[in-house]
């Protein structure tokens, strides 16, 4: 408690604003006055200052969730939806990838620094983890390049709490309550019912794009497991990796397996002649991977602090409100 002594025979009580020191003495209690201008003990204010309470790490994650990533869902409904000149659309997933993992690279590499880097991290995991979660992200967007609209999307994307629920019992060993099960199946049911109310003019959707879309739902709970496993590895060898840690490490990793896979398709070469004629699109490509690296930040933020499921249930109710702005803006 602020301003208690560090002696086991006195304490200080704040009543009205004053403090009042009481001080045993054999078995009587004396009572002094203590100004409020007493400077209180250092070891207690570092004590005090020690961490935030969970909810309000909670309300930093998840606001810097929600900002972040309402512009960056708008963004990257633009770019599957621009069409060049010559009628060409941008079809280069993976080369997105590869931009967006590198801005988060970049931030995750100078946060890093900054904060500190933790030392004897397990890399293994790390990697991993990188690679399902970026192959989730670029089936997302292979799934918008082939046909599917975005609000189907975001109703498909809004049932990742299901596998990401069932990749941490899986691969990660998690136990969940029944409450936890109900809250899951109405927060999906509730972004489905929003989704659903998209303007019916909307695309008709391939099979194709329904294909990758649900092999990203799959990856999503690989990811997550995969994180669980990760955190108990970490623990196990006795070190805390800092959100910046995690953010660096990972997205190293996602960065590395989109550049390999980019490359391989051919997608490296299109995808940076289709910006080049098309300034527009780069522009909102710079735009989307900035948006990327600040909304990251706190997703590695949240992850470092709670469950993946938490993390989850953040990303997914803001997806209601991505496809409100769809609905009102697009």
């Amino acid at each position: 408690m602020e301003g208690a002594s560090l002696t086991s025979k006195t304490s200080d009580i704040s009543i009205g604003g004053r403090k009042k020191r009481h001080i045993k003495r054999g078995g009587d209690v004396e009572e002094q006055q203590v100004t409020p201008s007493q400077p209180s003990s250092p070891v207690v204010m570092s004590s005090a200052k020690s961490g935030l309470p969970d909810s309000m790490k909670l309300i930093i994650g998840a606001g810097g969730i929600y900002s972040a990533f309402l512009y960056y869902g708008s963004l990257q409904e633009d770019v599957f939806r621009y069409v060049s000149a010559d009628g060409e659309s941008f079809k280069q997933a993976w080369f997105l990838q590869v931009l967006e993992a590198l801005a988060n690279v970049v931030v995750g590499f100078v946060g890093m620094k900054l904060m500190g880097e933790t030392k004897g991290i397990p890399l293994k995991m790390f990697g991993i983890s990188g690679a399902a979660q970026v192959s989730a992200k670029a089936c997302t967007s292979l799934a918008l390049a082939n046909g599917l609209s975005f609000p189907v999307a975001t109703l498909a994307k809004s049932g990742k709490m299901a596998p990401v629920m069932a990749g941490s019992l899986l691969l990660g060993g998690a136990t969940y309550s029944v409450r936890e099960y109900l809250q899951v199946a109405a927060i999906i049911g509730g972004t489905a019912v929003v989704s659903m109310g998209k303007k019916k003019g909307a695309a008709s959707n391939s099979s194709l794009g329904i294909a990758f879309i649900v092999l990203s739902l799959v990856l999503d709970g690989v990811t997550a497991g995969f994180q669980k496993r990760l955190k108990a590895e970490t623990a196990k060898a006795g070190v805390k990796p800092k959100p910046y840690d995690f953010m660096f490490w990972t997205n190293l990793f996602m960065c590395l397996t989109a550049t390999a896979i980019a490359l391989g398709l051919g997608e490296f070469t299109s995808g940076l002649a289709y910006c080049a004629a098309n300034a527009e699109i780069l522009s909102k490509i710079v735009k989307f991977s900035l948006c990327s690296a600040v909304g990251q930040s706190f997703i590695f933020y949240t992850i470092a602090n709670f469950d993946p499921l938490v993390l989850s249930t953040v990303t997914t109710t803001r997806k209601i409100f991505s496809v409100l702005l769809s609905i009102f803006l697009k």
